[in-house]
């Protein structure tokens, strides 16, 4: 995939100014490719849920978390359903944050309202520069681990990938999935854990945990999300995702967690 130094219709800060915002209306399937920014970016979706993703890293966020991108990271953004996002960009030379990772922080009431607050043009220098500085207290971190799902790159790994991240439910075993790919279980087993430094079914559990945290943050219902990713009930669901997030679902879509 191409990399461009800034993604579509992107904002970039004022003169005299720490933070712009620019909002993005995204349908399902939408998104920007992957770009890079010469500004710190904070990205969050006042509604849907965002995808964010490094070169091996992914973060799905619903409107209770927002994800820090440092100046010059690579990334992409996708929507699995319709999503309203805001970034706001931080002049590195200016801005007192300056985490050099991808940092997942938690929006509150108070920091989302600032942010939509911030997208208004009339507000006057001195009202944003104070709510600029408020935005940069809230911004508290928390310890969210990135789900993993670099995708292998040798043809037969990578059609097994292609075909789970489509219908992440397909139960097949690697054996059965071998069959089809025209390589043995003990060279797929190889292939994913050389090429995305996972096990097949840890790979295979974050792929899962991908597909169905936007479902929950569109409002699905656990039991219905649950058995659509591939798990017999919502216990393993809950179950895979705590050892993933060590949070349960309800805690991580809770802004206070």
């Amino acid at each position: 995939m191409s990399l461009s130094r800034h993604a579509p219709t992107t904002a970039t800060p004022g003169p005299g100014e720490a933070i712009a915002v620019g909002p993005f209306p995204l349908g399902p399937g939408r998104g920007f490719p992957r770009h890079q920014h010469d500004e710190h970016q904070l990205a969050w979706a006042s509604s849907g849920a965002l995808t964010m993703g490094t070169e091996a890293s992914t973060w799905v966020l619903p409107r209770s978390r927002a994800l820090w991108i440092p100046a010059g990271l690579p990334h992409t953004v996708d929507v699995a359903i319709a999503a309203k996002m805001y970034s706001l960009y931080f002049r590195p030379e200016s801005s007192p944050v300056a985490w050099t990772t991808p940092t997942v922080v938690s929006v509150s009431p108070l920091l989302a309202e600032l942010i939509v607050h911030l997208t208004d043009p009339t507000v006057p220098a001195g009202a944003r520069r104070r709510a600029e500085a408020l935005v940069f207290d809230l911004l508290e971190p928390v310890a969210v681990a990135p789900l993993h799902t670099p995708s292998p790159t040798d043809t037969r790994a990578r059609f097994v990938a292609d075909a789970l991240i489509t219908a992440p439910a397909d139960a097949r075993t690697l054996a059965e999935w071998g069959r089809v790919a025209g390589a043995s279980e003990r060279t797929l087993s190889r292939l994913f854990a050389r090429e995305t430094g996972l096990s097949f079914t840890d790979w295979r559990t974050q792929v899962r945990l991908v597909a169905a945290l936007p479902l929950l943050a569109d409002g699905h219902a656990l039991a219905a999300v649950a058995p659509r990713v591939g798990y017999a009930n919502p216990s393993a669901f809950i179950a895979a995702f705590r050892r993933a997030f060590g949070v349960t679902p309800r805690a991580y879509f809770s802004s206070t967690a």
